[in-house]
C-alpha cells in the first residue's frame, strides 16, 4: 500500500527529521558565519590585532586563519557524525514504514 505525501509529511518521524536537520543546519551555519564575519571585520577595522607577532613570522592573523579552517573542518565532521548516527536512523525508519 502506497502512502500519500500528505500522510508522510504529517508523520511524527518526518517532522522530527526536518526539525532536527533545521536546528543543526541553522546552528552550524550561524557558527560559521559568525567566525568568518568576525575574521573579516577584524581585518577591516582592527588589522593591527592580526599583526601581533607570536614567534618570528607567525602572527595572530595566521593563527586565526588556520584556526578558522580547522574549525570549519571540525564542524563538517561533527555534522557528518550527527547525520550518520542520528538523522539516518530516522530516515531508515521513515523508509521502512512509509516507502512501501
Amino acid at each position: 500500500m502506497k502512502i500519500s505525501k500528505k500522510n508522510l509529511i504529517n508523520s511524527p518521524d518526518f517532522r522530527k527529521l526536518v526539525k532536527t536537520q533545521d536546528r543543526v543546519g541553522f546552528a552550524f551555519t550561524l557558527l560559521i558565519l559568525i567566525s568568518y564575519f568576525s575574521f573579516i571585520l577584524i581585518v577591516g577595522f582592527i588589522p593591527e590585532l592580526f599583526a601581533i607577532s607570536i614567534s618570528g613570522p607567525l602572527n595572530l592573523g595566521i593563527i586565526f586563519g588556520i584556526s578558522l579552517i580547522i574549525f570549519s573542518i571540525l564542524l563538517t565532521i561533527i555534522y557528518v557524525i550527527i547525520s550518520n548516527f542520528k538523522l539516518d536512523k530516522i530516515r531508515k525508519k521513515i523508509n521502512k514504514y512509509y516507502a512501501k
